[in-house]
């Protein structure tokens, strides 16, 4: 049996982290296209029960 050729490619993906940057928690995890710039979003810290910033962070 031959195989198929052709179908789908898989995509550069990478899988970051999203770090609480007044406690140093990692609250939580993503899975984005490599390259680009560092991610910096206000998120939900549940140590704190507050919307606090969380910037991005590699393996």
């Amino acid at each position: 049996m031959a195989k198929k050729s052709g179908g789908k490619r898989k995509k550069k993906v990478e899988s970051v982290f999203l770090v609480c940057e007044e406690t140093g928690d990692y609250n939580y995890t993503l899975r984005r296209k490599m390259g680009g710039e560092k991610l910096r979003l206000k998120k939900y810290c549940p140590r704190l029960r507050k919307h606090t910033l969380h910037v991005e962070k590699k393996k």
